[in-house]
């Protein structure tokens, strides 16, 4: 199979990459841009091993810019997981990057999709369309994002369903919960509150530290995803991924500081805005659908991207 990854060097893509490479019969074409606030050499090296591999191919293009019904000729699968992420950062003025490559990009992949017989597009979208909820939240919960960024994504949603439906795209949208574990963004609590404790800097914590998130391990989310090109009858769904163990920012601190043996220096700051309190999927769909179950508990991948990041921080 001949399978195309947007966002290939990113924190979930090349770990994408790497799950889809595990089965012979299948060759990636990655295509990523380095946008975003992780440093370039830093997802550089997200996809050092990948270069070797005889099934990979790698292009650095600008998404924006690419000639998509060329790009996807022979293409039998298309994972779009390129994008601007992050939501605090997307008000203000740079909401139009969000626009050109959550929107524009998304839109001329879906262009171009109406003329070349792939067999499935998965467009990976977030929780952050939900906005605020309580207790479990499933698929066709009301949508009511509470950012800039979380709107992009719906809309990339939204045009999803009108170019399947319009023109027989066979679209697939995955919602992914708080995706944590090795190469995670820089800009990220995790990976912000480790290098921190590390360096016996201030932790920053936004808000009370109550607030719970559903932790979802990067190769659990990976795994998911993959499992959507052999799935049968997800043609046109929306289905949850999340993690195995819900905890509060403060729990997580508290796990941080038993793993590293040290004590973080805490400094409480302004809730952001647009971040829900609470989030908690469920993913009965996924379990149905797609045969999924995480496997990861928090502290084991904590003690994970403890590891990379001392590694790639050389401490």
């Amino acid at each position: 199979m001949n399978i195309l990854v947007t966002g290939a060097a990113g924190f979930i893509g090349s770990h994408l990459c790497e799950r889809l490479l595990e089965d012979s019969k299948n060759h990636v074409f990655g295509i990523d841009s380095y946008i975003g606030p992780t440093p370039q050499k830093i997802k550089k090296g997200n996809v050092t091993s990948l270069l070797n591999h005889p099934r990979f191919t790698f292009y650095e293009e600008d998404l924006a810019s690419i000639k998509w019904e060329f790009r996807l000729q022979n293409i039998d699968y298309v994972f779009h997981l390129a994008g601007m992420p992050g939501v605090r950062s997307s008000w203000g003025t740079d909401f139009r990057e969000y626009v050109k490559n959550n929107i524009e990009v998304t839109q001329n992949m879906l262009e171009a999709s109406k003329h070349v017989p792939i067999k499935k597009f998965i467009y990976a979208s977030t929780s952050s369309v939900y906005g605020e909820k309580s207790g479990k939240v499933s698929e066709d919960a009301i949508l009511e994002p509470m950012s800039p960024y979380g709107i992009t994504k719906l809309t990339g949603e939204y045009l999803c369903h009108v170019y399947r439906e319009s023109f027989g795209v066979p679209t697939v949208i995955l919602r992914y919960f708080t995706v944590y574990g090795p190469r995670q963004r820089s800009d990220m609590a995790f990976h912000r509150f480790i290098k921190s404790v590390i360096e016996d800097k201030p932790v920053t914590i936004y808000g009370d530290g109550t607030q719970t998130r559903d932790f979802t391990f990067v190769r659990d989310c990976a795994r998911a995803t993959a499992s959507v090109m052999h799935a049968e009858r997800v043609i046109g769904e929306t289905i949850n991924i999340g993690g195995k163990e819900r905890a509060s920012v403060n729990e997580v601190i508290s796990q941080i500081e038993r793993l590293l043996n040290k004590k973080a220096n805490i400094h409480y700051a302004k809730a952001a805005i647009g971040e829900p309190k609470h989030t908690w999927a469920d993913i009965s769909k996924a379990e149905s659908l797609l045969a999924y179950k995480p496997q990861y508990e928090l502290q084991a991948g904590l003690k994970e991207e403890i590891e990379y990041i001392k590694n790639i921080y050389k401490m």
